[in-house]
Protein backbone atom coordinates (compact mmCIF):
# COMPACT_ATOMS: atom_id res chain seq x y z
CA UNK A 1 0.00 0.00 0.00
CA UNK A 2 1.53 3.33 -0.95
CA UNK A 3 1.03 6.66 0.84
CA UNK A 4 -1.79 7.73 -1.50
CA UNK A 5 -3.74 4.55 -0.74
CA UNK A 6 -3.28 5.08 3.00
CA UNK A 7 -4.58 8.64 2.73
CA UNK A 8 -7.64 7.50 0.77
CA UNK A 9 -8.51 4.77 3.27
CA UNK A 10 -8.01 7.17 6.20
CA UNK A 11 -10.31 9.75 4.60
CA UNK A 12 -13.19 7.36 3.90
CA UNK A 13 -14.15 6.82 7.58
CA UNK A 14 -13.94 10.61 8.09
CA UNK A 15 -16.32 11.19 5.16
CA UNK A 16 -18.80 8.73 6.66
CA UNK A 17 -18.59 10.41 10.06
CA UNK A 18 -19.08 13.83 8.45
CA UNK A 19 -22.12 12.54 6.57
CA UNK A 20 -23.60 11.18 9.82
CA UNK A 21 -22.99 14.53 11.54
CA UNK A 22 -24.77 16.35 8.71
CA UNK A 23 -27.73 13.99 8.97
CA UNK A 24 -27.96 14.59 12.72
CA UNK A 25 -27.79 18.36 12.15
CA UNK A 26 -30.48 18.35 9.45
CA UNK A 27 -33.23 20.69 10.61
CA UNK A 28 -36.20 18.80 9.24
CA UNK A 29 -38.68 20.95 11.18
CA UNK A 30 -37.64 24.15 9.43
CA UNK A 31 -37.35 22.40 6.07
CA UNK A 32 -40.79 20.81 6.46
CA UNK A 33 -42.29 24.17 7.46
CA UNK A 34 -40.79 25.70 4.30
CA UNK A 35 -42.52 22.92 2.35
CA UNK A 36 -46.01 24.12 3.25
CA UNK A 37 -48.64 25.21 0.74
CA UNK A 38 -48.71 28.86 1.90
CA UNK A 39 -44.91 29.17 1.60
CA UNK A 40 -44.79 27.43 -1.77
CA UNK A 41 -47.70 29.58 -2.99
CA UNK A 42 -45.82 32.77 -2.01
CA UNK A 43 -42.70 31.60 -3.82
CA UNK A 44 -44.72 30.64 -6.89
CA UNK A 45 -46.34 34.08 -6.95
CA UNK A 46 -42.95 35.83 -6.72
CA UNK A 47 -41.59 33.77 -9.60
CA UNK A 48 -44.69 34.42 -11.71
CA UNK A 49 -44.39 38.14 -11.01
CA UNK A 50 -40.88 37.95 -12.47
CA UNK A 51 -42.21 35.97 -15.47
CA UNK A 52 -44.77 38.73 -16.12
CA UNK A 53 -42.05 41.42 -15.97
CA UNK A 54 -39.82 39.42 -18.29
CA UNK A 55 -42.61 38.73 -20.78
CA UNK A 56 -43.66 42.40 -20.83
CA UNK A 57 -40.05 43.44 -21.47
CA UNK A 58 -40.01 41.21 -24.57
CA UNK A 59 -43.03 42.88 -26.18
CA UNK A 60 -42.47 45.11 -29.21
CA UNK A 61 -42.66 48.85 -28.40
CA UNK A 62 -46.04 49.28 -30.08
CA UNK A 63 -47.56 46.02 -28.77
CA UNK A 64 -51.35 46.24 -28.34
CA UNK A 65 -51.26 43.84 -25.37
CA UNK A 66 -49.86 43.70 -21.85
CA UNK A 67 -49.56 41.19 -19.02
CA UNK A 68 -50.27 41.89 -15.38
CA UNK A 69 -50.73 40.12 -12.08
CA UNK A 70 -53.59 40.95 -9.70
CA UNK A 71 -54.12 39.64 -6.18
CA UNK A 72 -57.49 38.23 -5.13
CA UNK A 73 -58.80 37.01 -1.78
CA UNK A 74 -57.75 33.40 -2.19
CA UNK A 75 -54.97 33.81 -4.75
CA UNK A 76 -54.04 35.82 -7.80
CA UNK A 77 -54.64 36.11 -11.54
CA UNK A 78 -52.22 36.56 -14.41
CA UNK A 79 -53.97 38.67 -17.01
CA UNK A 80 -53.44 39.24 -20.72
CA UNK A 81 -55.05 42.53 -21.77
CA UNK A 82 -55.41 43.55 -25.38
CA UNK A 83 -57.76 46.07 -27.03
CA UNK A 84 -61.04 44.22 -26.61
CA UNK A 85 -59.71 41.10 -24.95
CA UNK A 86 -58.94 40.13 -21.37
CA UNK A 87 -57.93 36.57 -20.56
CA UNK A 88 -56.55 35.28 -17.28
CA UNK A 89 -55.14 32.27 -15.51
CA UNK A 90 -56.06 32.04 -11.84
CA UNK A 91 -53.99 30.53 -9.03
CA UNK A 92 -55.90 29.63 -5.87
CA UNK A 93 -54.52 28.49 -2.54
CA UNK A 94 -56.95 25.83 -1.33
CA UNK A 95 -56.78 23.82 1.89
CA UNK A 96 -54.67 20.92 0.59
CA UNK A 97 -53.69 21.97 -2.96
CA UNK A 98 -52.89 24.88 -5.22
CA UNK A 99 -55.50 25.01 -7.97
CA UNK A 100 -54.78 26.53 -11.38
CA UNK A 101 -57.85 27.52 -13.40
CA UNK A 102 -58.33 28.93 -16.88
CA UNK A 103 -60.30 32.06 -17.73
CA UNK A 104 -63.61 30.18 -17.69
CA UNK A 105 -62.95 28.80 -14.22
CA UNK A 106 -62.15 25.31 -15.51
CA UNK A 107 -59.45 23.58 -13.52
CA UNK A 108 -56.25 23.13 -15.53
CA UNK A 109 -54.42 21.19 -12.80
CA UNK A 110 -53.73 20.94 -9.06
CA UNK A 111 -50.38 21.16 -7.31
CA UNK A 112 -49.69 19.01 -4.27
CA UNK A 113 -46.55 18.80 -2.13
CA UNK A 114 -44.46 15.95 -0.83
CA UNK A 115 -41.66 16.22 1.71
CA UNK A 116 -39.33 13.41 0.67
CA UNK A 117 -37.17 11.13 2.79
CA UNK A 118 -34.20 13.07 1.42
CA UNK A 119 -35.56 16.26 3.02
CA UNK A 120 -36.59 17.82 -0.27
CA UNK A 121 -39.80 19.61 -1.02
CA UNK A 122 -41.36 18.17 -4.14
CA UNK A 123 -44.11 19.82 -6.19
CA UNK A 124 -46.44 17.34 -7.89
CA UNK A 125 -48.92 17.63 -10.75
CA UNK A 126 -50.91 14.55 -11.72
CA UNK A 127 -48.57 12.40 -9.64
CA UNK A 128 -45.44 13.69 -11.40
CA UNK A 129 -42.69 15.74 -9.77
CA UNK A 130 -42.33 19.22 -11.28
CA UNK A 131 -39.99 22.16 -10.83
CA UNK A 132 -41.39 25.65 -10.32
CA UNK A 133 -40.57 26.67 -13.89
CA UNK A 134 -42.42 23.64 -15.25
CA UNK A 135 -45.55 24.55 -13.27
CA UNK A 136 -45.34 28.12 -14.49
CA UNK A 137 -44.97 27.00 -18.09
CA UNK A 138 -47.89 24.56 -17.78
CA UNK A 139 -50.10 27.34 -16.46
CA UNK A 140 -48.95 30.33 -18.50
CA UNK A 141 -47.47 29.23 -21.80
CA UNK A 142 -50.75 29.42 -23.73
CA UNK A 143 -51.61 32.79 -22.18
CA UNK A 144 -48.21 34.35 -22.76
CA UNK A 145 -47.48 32.93 -26.19
CA UNK A 146 -50.87 32.86 -27.88
CA UNK A 147 -50.34 32.68 -31.62
CA UNK A 148 -46.54 32.44 -31.33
Amino acid sequence: MNDTDKTKSNNEPNKEKEKEKQQLKFDWITQRYACSLPNIFKELRLQIEQDVKTRNSLRPNNAPYEFSIVDQDDGFRVILKAKELEIAVRFVLAEHVIVVRDDKGVEMFEVTLTFSDLGECQLNVNGEARDYWQLRRMALEELMFRGN
